[in-house]
């Protein structure tokens, strides 16, 4: 069975040591696996919500595709393109926001996290908060959903979004897919032997701390930088401990067993600090300076990466095209000159058929409602905990499972089991009452 996995990277800066071992490495590994069907992109419409640069998203783009490329990654073999060459995705994303409930983006971490920045500033809680950053979970729905990916390798920071994706994808599926799901429901895939590198103070290796070693841009670059990696006061001759030291936890992320092994013995006979990284910067150089060459002959030839790119769209919008125009179908945005006529029996199959339509409420929650052919709502369930349990009683009543509907007044409950699971609207009169409790019985016998 063939798996499709979709990556994506942000465009604001020059990939450095920490994304080539933590994100691009791996990804080109996994994509030359068998059975994988791999879709990798430049994140550059993410990018906008991050940096109001021009010139630097653009040199970004060029260099992240660059190192891409140079890095190993086959773009006969895989699908690599630009997000902002795919309209279909801007589009998608849109027709997502209009199902993605506020309640569920409220929940995000990154506009929490600027919503509580500006709280304890005293500032309005939404202060320099764009509608880019609060949507910014519903654009990664409609990049991982416009492909149907199985599986989408993250970081941890990143596992709230694509579970945001699973239930804006799911809430679609309900609403318009009638029976059939539009969108495969994506998985987080957490690499949790990929190598997440010491940057020169320690800490994470991020352009936020300006702690990077560069990747690609020249080896005078990256061998000053080892030259400013912090370690500890042990002169030459006394023993280093490999554990805790920086330096080793980068030699080990791309030296053998057998070198790591030999490099550890030496920092524990004593081996000095300068030579240490000596050694580290001759490990990197050898690994790495027929990629920087390439990396170089391909920046140096803008022209043939957009080929590259635009080839790369075109495939990816062999699928996205097709796509998009089955959601539009769906959610009525169809052409004038489609045929509507329809045989009697569909006629007759139309106005008797009423649908279930779950969703997930602000609270968290889930709920369903059984809307009757022309719309109007006969039931809303009462909250569940889970959507397992929500579909469970939904699915019980689509099956005709034993419902006992109960009047209260100028309303009435639906109970299954001895147990309430929802109810239905209030009313004017008995009439109109008893006529949707009617319409409710005839919505709820199984349909041939």
């Amino acid at each position: 069975m063939t798996t499709r996995i979709l990556t994506g990277i942000t465009t604001t800066g020059t990939p450095h040591l920490g994304n080539y071992a933590g994100a691009i490495r791996p990804a080109i590994v996994a994509s030359q696996q068998p059975g994988a069907d791999s879709f990798y992109f430049l994140a550059d419409y993410h990018a906008l919500i991050k940096c109001d640069d021009p010139l630097r998203i653009q040199r970004s783009r060029l260099e992240i595709a660059a190192t891409w490329l140079a890095g190993g990654l086959d773009p006969d073999k895989v699908t690599f393109y630009r997000q902002s060459d795919i309209p279909e995705i801007p589009e998608l994303t849109w027709l997502l926001t209009c199902v993605a409930a506020k309640g569920l983006l409220n929940r995000a971490h990154a506009y929490k996290a600027s919503v509580d920045k500006n709280v304890e500033a005293g500032e309005d809680p939404d202060a320099g908060v764009t509608m880019g950053l609060f949507s910014y979970p519903v654009l990664m729905a409609a990049d991982i959903l416009m492909f149907n990916a199985h599986k989408v390798p993250v970081g941890r920071d990143q596992i709230q979004h694509v579970e945001m994706a699973r239930d804006i994808g799911q809430r679609f599926n309900h609403l318009f897919g009638q029976g059939k799901d539009f969108f495969t429901l994506p998985e987080a895939v957490i690499e949790e032997t990929v190598a997440t590198l010491p940057g020169l103070d320690g800490r994470k290796m991020s352009k936020s701390y300006d702690n990077t070693i560069p990747l690609f841009t020249s080896a005078k670059d990256m061998k000053d930088a080892i030259s400013r990696i912090v370690t500890d006061s042990r002169a030459p001759g006394e023993p280093k401990d490999a554990d805790n030291s920086h330096l080793f936890t980068l030699f080990q992320a791309f030296a053998t067993p057998a070198q790591a092994a030999e490099f550890r013995e030496e920092l524990l006979q004593g081996i000095g600090w300068g030579e240490a990284k000596q050694r580290l910067f001759q490990l990197l150089d050898g690994q790495l300076a027929e990629k920087r060459e390439h990396y170089h002959q391909l920046i140096s030839r803008p022209s043939d990466l957009e080929d590259i790119l635009l080839a790369g769209a075109a495939k990816a919008r062999k699928s996205a095209t097709p796509f998009l125009e089955q959601l539009r179908e769906a959610v009525g945005l169809r052409s004038f000159r489609t045929s509507v006529q329809a045989s009697t029996e569909v006629k007759k199959k139309a106005a008797k058929t009423a649908r279930f339509v779950s969703f997930r409420d602000d609270d968290g929650s889930f709920r369903f409602r059984l809307l009757a052919a022309d719309g109007e709502q006969l039931l809303l369930s009462r909250s569940f905990a889970d959507g397992k349990s929500a579909g469970a009683v939904s699915k019980q009543l689509q099956q005709g499972g034993e419902a006992d509907v109960r009047v209260d007044g100028l309303g009435f409950s639906l109970w299954l089991n001895g147990e309430q699971v929802a109810d239905g609207p209030q009313f004017q009169t008995g009439e109109a009452r008893d006529a949707a409790i009617e319409s409710l019985r005839a919505a709820l016998q199984p349909q041939d």
